[in-house]
């Protein structure tokens, strides 16, 4: 297993990858199923948990690749350049998505997806390469419950300690006194400093499932340890929701042992119908998707804001091209809510038929 390719990583991921681009692209943003958006602050949509599960399927190549290239020969301070290289280039990429169009210094947000997930990786590969599997169970029980600690037990000023709403939360307030403006919004950023200890914590569980995975144990006795894991991990983050809510622009531990959980189950769900038992067909979309996710992410983005700076002239208005697409194109083939659900899809079969080629040949675009 260690040598071979997991295709059901790349499903799992891929599936991830499909949604994000469902919930992305609602065509609309002020009339989307509810599903595909996530929860306004306590509670939680299956939106919601998109981006633990992208950080699990991050967590858990790591120790495959990590095996890959001890085995080339590559010593390990050249590991470390390649780890801090690709956590670079990510993080750049994520930031030359925020600066795109506007390119404007003084407001850019620097958190962000794409650089959270930058922080997350740097840390879990250097944790993988370094520490053994125990040291990283410790660390991913550790690292919840001292940021729930800060929250519960440094004041804010003017607030107090163990403030979890909106206004005056701890993660909220240090985010403004780091980066000032450049938030996503002002006074708070879901993707922002301390709230990145529980991600990188639910990356670490990515790597232990990698770790499993390589061992010599049977298909069926990993699927069953999988599932052993992903069970009280989401049993954990539901019993803690009504004291440390869970809450996704927060990431209290109680969301990031709920989304490692489910992450766990529906992987391992995953792995025993394409590995243990070869049903592998219906999983190519996905697989496509997978196999150059960082890639899909980034496009997509790009593509959507460079059609919102398309406009059409429309029934006297001005309508950017994504409005147009949905309102003057795919709204009059249904009813509203289908219409807004075809965009979404369309924009998901856009980026399977644009990755396909890569797939077939087994290039993969890196960072």
């Amino acid at each position: 297993m260690d040598g071979e390719r997991v295709l059901s990583i790349d499903a799992f991921r891929g599936t991830a990858v499909a949604a994000m681009l469902i919930a992305g692209n609602p065509g609309n943003a002020h009339a989307v199923y509810s599903n595909l958006q996530p929860a306004v602050w306590h509670g939680w949509t299956p939106a919601d948990l998109l981006f633990p599960f992208f950080l699990v399927c991050a967590g858990v190549v790591i120790p495959f690749s990590l095996g890959r290239r001890r085995r080339a020969g590559i010593a390990e301070s050249a590991l470390i350049g390649q780890i801090l290289k690709r956590s670079a280039g990510l993080f750049l990429l994520g930031l030359f998505l925020n600066f795109f169009p506007a390119f404007d210094c003084s407001a850019v947000r620097i958190p962000g997806i794409l650089q959270r997930i930058a922080l997350c990786y740097s840390a879990g590969a250097l944790l993988g390469l370094k520490t053994k599997p125990s040291a990283r169970v410790v660390l991913s029980a550790v690292l919840p419950a001292v940021y729930a600690a800060l929250i519960f037990l440094v004041p804010v000023p003017g607030h107090g300690a163990g403030i979890l709403e909106p206004d005056g939360n701890l993660p909220g307030y240090l985010d403004n006194l780091i980066f000032g403006r450049h938030l996503l919004k002002p006074g708070f950023d879901s993707e922002g400093l301390l709230s990145t200890l529980p991600a990188v914590a639910v990356l670490l569980i990515g790597t232990l499932l990698g770790d499993w995975l390589k061992t010599p144990r049977t298909m069926v006795r990993k699927t069953l340890g999988v599932f052993s894991a992903g069970l009280p991990l989401t049993a954990a983050g539901l019993l803690l929701h009504p004291v440390l809510p869970i809450n996704r622009p927060l990431w209290t531990p109680a969301f990031a042992f709920l989304g490692a959980g489910l992450a766990l189950i529906v992987f391992g769900l995953y792995y025993y119908l394409i590995e243990a038992l070869q049903w592998k067909r219906w999983s190519w979309p996905f697989r496509v998707l997978g196999a150059n996710s960082i890639t899909v992410f980034a496009g997509s983005v790009l593509l959507e804001k460079i059609l919102r700076l398309i406009t059409v002239s429309s029934g006297g208005v001005r309508l950017d091209a994504v409005v147009f697409i949905h309102e003057r194109i795919l709204g009059p083939l249904a009813a509203p809510v289908p219409g807004r659900l075809i965009y979404a899809v369309l924009a998901a079969l856009l980026w399977i038929g644009l990755t396909a080629p890569l797939y077939r040949h087994r290039l993969s675009i890196r960072i």
